[in-house]
């Protein structure tokens, strides 16, 4: 018999976490957990569709890093609606996150979150798929 989620006791996080992302080297970064949004995002620059060797790529560089730039062909475009109201196209990839010493799947959205005051944001779609639950007394720097 599977074990339902409802039956196990969720691990318990912060408001504000320190998050790291292994596939691009990039490690203590703050995150504001937010249960207000239902995806998460991952602040970038440079982000654009390009051709290599036939097929279609996306290239961005994560956290502005000008002289940095990835390439996923696991990416989808779709439409948010921002924090301002307004909807916008956005790219979406799959990676890895560590957070709170566990390393999990994670899908994102890249946005350029120069503007806003943490760059990496993380919605409740992740939150309730990894059973990960919010005490926002808890602070993990």
């Amino acid at each position: 018999m599977t074990e339902n989620k409802q039956n196990i006791t969720p691990k318990t996080i912060g408001a504000f976490e320190k998050v790291s992302f292994p596939k691009f080297g990039i490690h203590d970064v703050m995150a504001k957990i937010d249960t207000g949004a239902y995806t998460g995002a991952l602040h970038a620059t440079n982000i654009h569709e390009a051709a290599d060797k036939g097929k279609i790529v996306l290239n961005f560089s994560p956290f502005d890093h000008p002289t940095t730039v990835f390439t996923s062909v696991d990416f989808y475009v779709k439409h948010v609606k921002s924090s301002n109201g307004q909807r916008e196209k956005r790219y979406v990839i799959n990676t890895e996150i560590i957070i709170a010493g566990k390393t999990y799947p994670i899908i994102l959205t890249l946005a350029d979150r120069s503007e806003m005051k943490w760059p990496v944001l993380i919605g409740r779609r992740f939150m309730r798929t990894h059973n990960l639950l919010v005490d926002v007394t808890k602070i993990n720097k």
